[in-house]
Formats: structure tokens, C-alpha cells, sequence
């Protein structure tokens, strides 16, 4: 007798096959980032998934190394926000900072950064109805 309760509908994306490839899988879980670097991975992403960071950075790529006030200004933010994102940013090493009496200014912490940015607008230009998607 069958038992309905068993059978699960898989959506069009499922494998067709329950056969795994035991090879493949082993090599691809060998190649893997450490659980550390994946953690590491999703920190930098989810700083740079902010809008408000993301003009920060680009203002610093397109000005150079720049102070609070003429970040904030640049990107439109408050003072405060700016400050906040910026320490954000310096804390998880993307932007570093120089002080000069009262004054802080503020760098990409190396050139990854502006080809992360590059890179992702690359990508942003791809053409939508690429045939290879399907």
C-alpha cells in the first residue's frame, strides 16, 4: 500500500536524480572557504549591502582620501551617520583612518575594495536576456 504522506512534489529546480556524483562533490567540498572565511565573507557583504556605506565608499574611490565633513557632505548623510558608518567600516578593516590634530581622514584600506566596486558595476551591465541563463 502506498503512503501518500511520503511523497513529496519537487519544484522544477530539483534534481531528477537521486543519483550523487560522490566524486565531484568531494572535490567541490575540499575547495570550499573554511567556515571562518564564509563567516568573514558575509561580514564584508553585509557592510557593503548598506546604501549609505556603499556612497561612502564611492565618494572615497572617486575623492581620494577624504575628512568626515566632506564625506558627509558628498554623500548627502548627517555627520553622525557618516562617523558611524565610517567606524564600521574601519572596524572591519575597509577603511583606515589618519589623524591629524581634531581632523580624521579617511581611505580605502587598500585597491580590493575599488575592485569589488568595479567588478559588481561589471556585473550590473551584463545584458539581461543573456540565452546561457536558462
Amino acid at each position: 500500500m502506498n503512503n501518500r504522506s511520503n511523497v513529496v512534489p519537487l519544484s522544477a529546480d530539483a534534481c531528477s536524480s537521486s543519483v550523487v556524483d560522490a566524486e565531484r562533490v568531494a572535490d567541490v567540498r575540499r575547495a570550499l572557504p573554511t567556515e571562518q572565511t564564509i563567516q568573514d565573507l558575509a561580514q564584508i557583504f553585509g557592510l557593503l549591502s548598506d546604501p549609505g556605506r556603499l556612497r561612502l565608499i564611492s565618494a572615497l574611490l572617486e575623492g581620494g582620501e577624504m575628512c568626515v565633513c566632506d564625506l558627509a557632505a558628498a554623500t548627502g548623510q548627517s555627520m553622525s551617520a557618516a562617523s558611524h558608518a565610517l567606524r564600521l567600516l574601519r572596524t572591519n578593516r575597509v577603511v583606515k583612518v589618519r589623524r591629524t590634530g581634531r581632523m580624521a581622514y579617511y581611505r580605502l584600506a587598500d585597491s580590493h575594495v575599488r575592485m569589488l566596486i568595479d567588478l559588481t558595476i561589471a556585473h550590473l551591465g551584463h545584458d539581461e536576456g543573456d540565452p546561457h541563463d536558462d
